[in-house]
């Protein structure tokens, strides 16, 4: 139970602290959503405090992406795997935290200048800033892809079949799991 409820690191107070914090600053720049930030989470938890292993994080994402459920899923993940319960709450608190609050104030205040110009503008600027973000997520999400060839021909079938075909994007995660269940990859 301790484990559960700890986490397998066992973290001191002041890592607890920083990773509220950074998760807790990261929330006020995900301007597009959670996701737009995971290459700066798995900087500090993967490379800088080495609290979860490359393989994990990835791990991590792509077992919230299949699930059901709010895109912001794969942070609970993170922090779970990190620390247990405590783990998942210092997480989940520091990403909602700040960003529910910032978006009910900036909302309110949106809501009555609506027909500003300098408003408008603000708001067409963060549609290439978002895009941004989201292909420096890709690459982060890449990197088995450019370490195992195999991998990579996942990747590219996906996407072919992505772009040319009507097909559901659940059957290439399920060939995907299947190969990784199997033990090919």
């Amino acid at each position: 139970m301790t484990t559960l409820l700890w986490g397998p690191l066992g973290l001191g107070t002041a890592e607890w602290l920083q990773l509220f914090v950074h998760f807790l600053a990261l929330s006020l720049l995900a301007i597009g959503g959670a996701m737009t930030t995971a290459p700066d989470m798995q900087r500090f938890v993967v490379g800088e405090r080495g609290w979860l292993s490359d393989a994990q994080f990835t791990a991590s994402v792509a077992l919230a992406q299949a699930a059901p459920g709010p895109n912001v899923l794969f942070v609970a993940v993170i922090g779970f795997n990190i620390g247990g319960l405590a783990g998942m709450l210092a997480t989940m608190a520091g990403t909602l935290l700040p960003s529910t609050t910032l978006a009910l104030t900036a909302t309110r205040w949106g809501d009555r200048r609506r027909e500003s110009r300098v408003l408008r503008a603000f708001t067409a600027g963060l549609a290439p800033l978002t895009i941004g973000l989201l292909l420096a997520t890709g690459w982060i999400l890449l990197e088995p892809a450019r370490t195992h060839p195999g991998t990579a021909v996942l990747v590219v079938a996906t996407l072919w079949l992505m772009l040319r075909t009507t097909w559901s994007p659940l059957w290439p995660i399920a060939l995907g799991a299947g190969v990784g269940a199997a033990g090919l990859l």
